[in-house]
């Protein structure tokens, strides 16, 4: 789709003050009555040149001694059996390892189902974060993870807790044979 010069001169302003890809079609179907998808706009924001801004600011971790340290949560209580099957058979805790995460960085839970029921899914389980939020997790059957259920809707993971819980995932998998 065409947009006129006037058009065009707004969706570059509102683009520099640092409107992101989808408030630009909201402004365009307000303002000028022009619909255009998300990936029209990307294409539009792309041919003409413009960048567009991050709402955060990315942070270097590749250093860790840079990282400011993380508040120290409660951490979700762990069964005395950890690392032992569940007397009901439904699932295997994997605690933190305590060599791979920095300490004081992150304490993450997660535990693998011993029977997944979830059409095309290898592998699922839970995953207990620092701060308390609770996820149901999968992996699919190209081996992407992801969450089907997270107890905080809209909740992030801090990226210590992000790199714990791959890092556990992994180890849990690896010992189920995956």
């Amino acid at each position: 789709m065409a947009l006129t010069p006037e058009q065009t001169a707004a969706v570059t302003s509102w683009v520099v003050a640092g409107d992101n890809l989808s408030t630009v079609p909201k402004k365009l179907i307000e303002q000028f009555k022009v619909s255009m998808t998300y990936r029209d706009v990307r294409f539009l924001v792309d041919d003409l040149n413009l960048a567009l801004k991050d709402a955060a600011p990315k942070i270097d971790a590749s250093d860790v001694t840079k990282a400011a340290p993380a508040k120290p949560a409660a951490a979700a209580p762990k069964s005395p059996a950890a690392g032992v099957d569940d007397p009901d058979g439904t699932e295997e805790e994997f605690p933190d390892a305590p060599g791979d995460i920095p300490a004081g960085a992150s304490s993450v839970a997660v535990s693998v189902d011993k029977v997944v029921l979830i059409p095309g899914a290898l592998a699922s389980g839970d995953v207990t974060f620092s701060d308390g939020v609770t996820a149901k997790w999968i992996v699919d059957n190209q081996g992407r993870p992801g969450f089907t259920k997270v107890s905080q809707p809209g909740y992030r993971p801090t990226p210590a807790d992000g790199e714990a819980f791959m890092q556990q995932l992994s180890a849990a998998l690896q010992k189920r044979g995956f």
